[in-house]
């Protein structure tokens, strides 16, 4: 089993930067594909980024690309994403991912077997 742990989340001016990380525990996640999805009130769990285990491949939405960027530490167990430029747009509850099975094409929640709690993420016009 792995528990993943997200934190970082709050309320930022649009234009501002936030970093999101996602704590791992109960095993590695050095062989996981990573994934960070965002909720928005009345709307579905969406893909944001996704990252291979090796941290050689990521996939972005095209909503966060050039603005967003995922990242790990396999030595801490620990994902991270780097949010910057954000838009009122953004706001919402973000989740960590994480999955053995697939590589970054991964897109949908259900092809990710281990969800974090969500970290709330509000950026003010």
């Amino acid at each position: 089993q792995v528990q993943l742990v997200e934190s970082g989340g709050g309320l930022v001016q649009a234009g501002g930067s936030l970093r999101l990380s996602c704590a791992a525990s109960g095993h590695t996640i050095s062989t996981y594909t990573m994934g960070w999805f965002r909720q928005a009130p009345g709307k579905e769990r969406e893909f944001v980024a996704a990252m291979s285990w090796s941290g050689g491949g990521t996939n972005y939405a095209d909503s966060v690309k050039g603005r967003f960027t995922i990242s790990r530490d396999n030595a801490r167990n620990t994902v991270y994403l780097q949010m910057n430029s954000l838009k009122a747009e953004d706001t919402a509850v973000y989740y960590c991912a994480a999955t053995q099975y697939g590589g970054t094409w991964l897109r949908r929640p259900n092809e990710y077997r281990y969800w974090g709690q969500g970290t709330q993420v509000t950026v003010s016009s």
